[in-house]
C-alpha cells in the first residue's frame, strides 16, 4: 500500500488557472474520492497523480518516492509509477481476447506463465467473467468490458488505483452492481485508490472520505457522514443531497429565524449572530402529520414523486416551497393539508455573506 502526497499543487491551461495551490495526501489503503462539478479540477488533478500531466508548480510522492517536483527537476513519466488506472471509456485493445487484455501487461513483467495463468483465472472469477476468456470486447456488453477492464487492474495487482468516472456510461442498474465491485476490489487488493466522479451516489457509498472541489479548490473533506449532515458551506450543502436541501433566508429577531411563512426556532448560540442568516434543512428531517399539531407548520401538498422505498413531496407553506421525502409510496392528491416541524439538531445555519455553517464553528 502506498501514500499519495500532493505538495502546492498549481496547473492552468493558458489564463485559465484550474488548481489551486492544491494540498492533498491520501493514507495507504484508504479510499478517497474526488466529487465536483464539471470543470471544477478533479479530473486534472487525478491525471497529474497518473503522470498524465504535469503541474506548473508544486510536488507529488508516491509512496516514498517523489514521482513530480518542479523544483527539483524531477518527472517520473506515467510507465514508471506503477499505477492501476481505470478510465470512462475502457481502454480495451479490439483485435485482443479478454484474457490478452487483462495480461499484457503482466507479460511485460516477465510474470511466469503459470503466475499469469492464476491471475487470469482468479480476475475473472471476482468479477464474473468466468469462461469469458476467449471472447473480444466487441461480443461483450458496455458493463461486460467495464467488468474486464476492472478484471485487468486485479491480475496486476497495484497499490495504488486512479479511478476517473468508471461508471458514467452504465445504466442504473450496472452502476449499481458496479459500485459493489469496485468497493469489493479495494477491499480484496488493499489498494490506496483515489476516485474522481461527479454522481454523489458513488461518492457516498464507495467511500472513505470524501473531498468536494470547485473552481479548482477543495471546499470540504471529511467522513461521507460528515459532508453529507454537516456541510461547511453552502455550495457543498447544495452540491450533496438528491432531492436538494430546503434552504431558507430570514432575519434573527426575538429568538427565531423570521423567513416570512416559515419561523425557525435559533440555538442560543446562533441566535447571537444576529442579522441575516440562511437555514438549511434536508429533506428527510422534517416531521410530517397528517393531523393538525399545535405549533407546526400547515402546509398543503402540490406535487408528489413516488420513488418506491420513499416518496418526494413538494409542500408550499404559503408561498414558501418545501421539499419532503418521505418513507413508503404515498398516494395523497394534491392541495392535501400536512403539518410540518422542523428536526432542531438537523437544521444548519449559513453566514449571508460568507456562506459558511455557523453550526460548524458554535456547535
Amino acid at each position: 500500500m502506498g501514500q499519495i502526497r500532493l505538495d502546492g499543487i498549481v496547473k492552468s491551461y493558458g489564463k485559465e488557472v484550474v488548481v489551486k495551490n492544491l494540498d492533498l495526501t491520501v493514507q495507504p489503503g484508504e479510499f478517497l474520492t474526488i466529487l465536483g462539478p464539471s470543470g471544477c479540477g478533479k479530473t486534472t488533478t487525478l491525471r497529474m497523480i497518473a503522470g498524465l500531466e504535469e503541474p506548473d508548480q508544486g510536488n507529488i510522492q508516491l509512496g516514498e518516492r517523489v514521482v513530480f517536483s518542479r523544483a527539483d527537476g524531477v518527472v517520473i513519466p506515467p510507465e514508471a509509477r506503477r499505477l492501476g488506472l481505470i478510465f470512462q471509456s475502457y481502454a480495451l485493445w479490439p483485435h485482443m481476447t479478454v484474457a490478452k487484455n487483462i495480461t499484457l501487461a503482466l507479460k511485460e513483467q516477465n510474470i511466469s506463465k503459470a503466475d499469469i495463468a492464476r491471475r487470469l483465472e482468479n480476475a475473472l472469477e471476482m468479477v464474473q467473467l468466468t469462461g469469458y476468456a476467449g471472447r473480444y470486447p466487441s461480443e461483450l456488453s458496455g458493463g461486460q468490458q467495464q467488468r474486464v477492464a476492472v478484471a485487468r487492474l486485479i491480475a496486476l495487482r497495484p497499490s495504488i488505483l486512479l479511478m476517473d468516472e468508471p461508471l458514467s456510461n452504465l445504466d442504473a442498474k450496472l452502476r449499481t452492481e458496479m459500485r459493489a465491485s469496485l468497493k469489493r476490489l479495494h477491499r480484496d487488493l488493499e489498494a490506496t485508490t483515489v476516485y474522481v466522479t461527479h454522481d454523489q451516489i458513488e461518492a457516498l457509498t464507495l467511500s472513505d472520505r470524501v473531498i468536494i472541489m470547485n473552481d479548482g479548490r477543495i471546499m470540504q473533506e471529511g467522513s461521507p457522514y460528515d459532508i453529507y449532515h454537516h456541510p461547511a458551506n453552502i455550495f457543498v450543502a447544495e452540491f450533496i443531497g438528491d432531492p436538494g436541501i430546503n434552504l431558507f433566508n430570514g432575519t434573527i429577531a426575538n429568538g427565531v429565524l423570521d423567513c416570512g411563512a416559515v419561523s425557525i426556532p435559533l440555538p442560543d448560540a446562533i441566535a447571537r449572530h444576529g442579522g441575516d442568516l440562511i437555514a438549511g434543512i434536508r429533506p428527510e428531517k422534517m416531521h410530517v402529520s397528517e393531523t393538525a399539531k399545535d405549533g407546526w407548520l400547515k402546509a398543503r401538498t402540490e406535487i408528489l414523486q413516488p420513488t418506491g422505498a420513499n416518496t418526494i413531496v413538494e409542500v408550499k407553506v404559503g408561498d414558501t416551497p418545501i421539499t419532503l421525502m418521505q418513507p413508503g409510496f404515498m398516494t395523497l392528491p394534491a392541495g392535501t393539508e400536512l403539518w410540518l416541524q422542523f428536526d432542531p439538531e438537523s437544521l444548519s445555519f449559513f453566514d449571508t455573506d460568507t456562506q459558511e455553517n455557523l453550526r460548524n464553528k458554535v456547535g
